[in-house]
């Protein structure tokens, strides 16, 4: 049971920083173009976690894991933030989160998939009411979008569940900061190759937020948010832990009130209440 509790509190630890990635990406999308973030965003955390397995002198993977960080690689690398930064040409950060509502089933059911986690029925009809009351905030609180961006969004979720579900197998093994840390690494040969032909034409012109989001997302999405959400997911369970994501969009709203000073609604504080109720339910029947 301690075991468990851990991993729920680091995966709610993760779930944090997470929270102000996509608002993060949509500044970023300003001053970079998508590739360009991706692969810049990637390569500094590469560069960060490779010191780190130098320096902690930690265990290389074996043949076995390969595929799996190669998914993971896929996912959570490349896969998501490409998609998600071009997904927000066409969306606001406000319309993303109705995607970001799914992404706890996409990874409960990798999980069963994947990881041959067996939730019971009653998880799976608190997991579904938790993504529509999400979804029904987001619509009823966003700007709409576009067909090109819900699409990309649709798909960014996809593979980010995927990848989600196999670095939490693999951080049973390795560890979570090395599993993503590892996959960093494996990226970084394309990834660097796509940043020198993707070079912003003039660093000048980027502005104060622009790097300030590169920043965020190298450094915490990519790779400190990691480290809390493998953990997580390995202690406390994938299919269970996963539903703390749909607590994501409301710490990005509360995020916008504390730096924006924007007010929250009595909406927001009533959907907010019932995701956690649901996040428990899924808990007790995980």
């Amino acid at each position: 049971m301690e075991r468990t509790t851990a991993g729920w509190w680091s995966g709610l630890a993760g779930v944090v920083i997470f929270s102000g990635s996509l608002p993060a990406t949509r500044v970023a999308v300003n001053d970079f173009s998508p590739l360009f973030l991706t692969s810049a965003r990637a390569t500094i955390a590469a560069l960060l976690g490779g010191a780190l397995l130098l320096l902690l002198r930690q265990r290389r993977p074996t043949r076995s894991d390969m595929l799996p960080l190669v998914i993971v690689s896929l996912g959570v690398v490349v896969g998501f933030p490409l998609l998600t930064a071009l997904a927000l040409r066409h969306l606001s950060a406000g319309h993303s989160l109705v995607f970001i509502g799914l992404l706890p089933l996409f990874t409960a059911v990798s999980g069963v998939l994947r990881g041959g986690e067996r939730p019971r029925m009653a998880f799976w009809l608190f997991s579904l009411l938790g993504a529509g009351i999400v979804a029904g905030f987001a619509i009823a609180n966003g700007q709409g979008g576009t067909v090109a961006g819900d699409l990309l969004m649709l798909a960014a979720v996809i593979v980010c569940g995927l990848g989600y579900a196999e670095g939490a197998g693999l951080s049973r093994r390795l560890g979570g900061w090395q599993v993503i840390s590892w996959a960093l690494l494996l990226s970084l040969p394309l990834m660097m190759l796509v940043g020198l032909f993707n070079l912003p034409p003039s660093w000048r012109a980027i502005s104060p937020p622009g790097w300030f989001s590169l920043g965020y997302v190298s450094l915490f999405s990519m790779l400190i948010g990691f480290l809390f959400w493998y953990r997580g997911l390995a202690l406390g369970g994938i299919a269970g832990v996963s539903q703390l994501q749909l607590l994501q969009p409301f710490f990005g709203l509360l995020l916008a009130a504390a730096l924006l000073h924007e007010t929250i609604a009595w909406s927001m504080i009533a959907c907010a209440t019932a995701v956690i109720f649901c996040v428990a339910g899924a808990r007790r029947f995980s």
